[in-house]
């Protein structure tokens, strides 16, 4: 009989318990609580479309949490996954999405949107996303094209290489833009530092939409990864179209965090830390890996933002803060651990 490698349908139901828990709670509390009960009520009758009263809980949970926390959910799956799909494709723990520079590519898009007003008719804040994709395709082609002029194979460690150098150069490119940017700059450095402030259920659409097509991608390539973990070498003798596969990846993991980036800002070490710990419990099987860090992400982050919300109410810290904070205290330990049990 033929061993399962992914998880079973009870482990996902359990997962999917989680995050539905851990939204919920991050829905009551904040600077005004409420009830448990009270908002369970208000979301299910909002679903069932049933006519509610108007009160300010209703006002607090409907029309600024729940849009809020869900799109949290969306970006901390979407930068855990990504995350865990650039470590298993490059075969370094110190991978994530920002390895590439695709992450600072969309934050430069998303930047000269908000600096000169860029906007779609019909589309709230259409035009940041659009910016933000298409500055991350933008960075992708030239980080790729680099790479290729460098090393015919598009190897590991010159992608990474041409990764970093892009990034330190979009870093003094955003910090001209922010130079520049006049009345804009305020709001330009908060979302800088990652911030999911006023969203709303259009940003928890797109975000929604952008996740289930690349995530599939991403899932779908599982088996691959696998296969990248012991080399590229070995890929190819399996019969992995290992250039096909690359692009693949790294176009999926491009697209979502231009997305991401466009919606929640700058927020960094979910997609390093996240899968480092989730590999701890599952494994480094792609199959498992994967989903379960699309579910240790979105619960991570909904707690970092309850966090970044209440711990200096009524003032709100920047959620990347928070998730630097807790992230590089976390890669510290883990990085001594594996060193202490290496000697």
């Amino acid at each position: 009989m033929k061993k399962r490698e992914g998880f079973s349908l009870v482990t996902y139901l359990l997962f999917t318990l989680a995050v539905l828990v851990t939204l919920i709670f991050c829905v009551c509390a904040g600077s005004v609580s409420v009830p448990v009960k009270e908002t369970v009520s208000l979301i299910w009758r909002a679903i069932l479309g049933a006519e509610l009263p108007q009160s300010t809980a209703k006002a607090i949970i409907l029309n600024v949490r729940l849009p809020r926390v869900i799109c949290v959910g969306f970006v901390g799956a979407s930068l855990s996954i990504c995350g865990a799909a650039m470590q298993g494709l490059l075969r370094n723990p110190l991978a994530d999405g920002t390895t590439l520079g695709v992450s600072s590519g969309a934050s430069i898009g998303a930047i000269l949107a908000i600096a000169f007003g860029v906007s779609i008719p019909g589309i709230e804040g259409g035009g940041t996303v659009v910016m933000a994709i298409v500055f991350a395709f933008l960075a992708l082609m030239i980080i790729l094209s680099l790479a290729y002029k460098l090393d015919y194979t598009l190897s590991t460690n010159t992608i990474i290489l041409i990764g970093v150098i892009f990034t330190m150069f979009a870093g003094s490119i955003i910090s001209l833009l922010v130079t520049f940017a006049g009345d804009h700059v305020k709001s330009i450095m908060f979302w800088t530092m990652g911030s999911l402030s006023g969203s709303s259920y259009g940003n928890a659409v797109t975000i929604a939409a952008a996740f289930a097509v690349c995530a599939a991608v991403l899932l779908s390539c599982a088996r691959e990864l696998n296969a990248f973990a012991i080399s590229e070498d070995n890929a190819r003798n399996i019969g992995v179209n290992v250039r096909r596969v690359k692009l693949i990846v790294l176009i999926a993991v491009s697209a979502l965090i231009g997305v991401s980036v466009s919606i929640g800002g700058t927020i960094g070490f979910v997609g390093l830390v996240i899968p480092h710990m989730t590999r701890m419990i599952t494994g480094p099987n792609h199959k498992k890996l994967l989903p379960a860090s699309i579910f240790a992400g979105a619960v991570f982050l909904m707690l970092a933002d309850l966090v970044s919300r209440v711990i200096l109410s009524p003032l709100e810290l920047p959620i990347g803060v928070v998730t630097s904070f807790i992230g590089s205290i976390t890669f510290v330990y883990i990085f001594y651990s594996s060193r202490k049990g290496r000697g």
